[in-house]
């Protein structure tokens, strides 16, 4: 399979594919991406929780319940 053929079917299995700003990311580099980006979210997603929940275990459930 020469240059051409690639061009023509697109990219191949373990191809590098092109980004924006001229870096190439092969699959795995997408994967590890990926992961990490979930991880990063879950991370952001778990303090949101725990800082919610923590202001109302300091403040009580009557924090809910001020009048506005």
């Amino acid at each position: 399979m020469n240059e051409s053929d690639i061009a023509e079917d697109g990219a191949e299995d373990g191809a590098v594919d092109s980004v924006e700003d001229g870096l190439e990311l092969s699959s795995e580099d997408k994967k590890r991406r990926y992961r990490r980006s979930v991880a990063i979210a879950l991370g952001l997603i778990f303090l949101v929780a725990l800082f919610y929940l923590m202001t109302i275990f300091k403040f009580g459930p009557e924090v809910m319940n001020k009048p506005l």
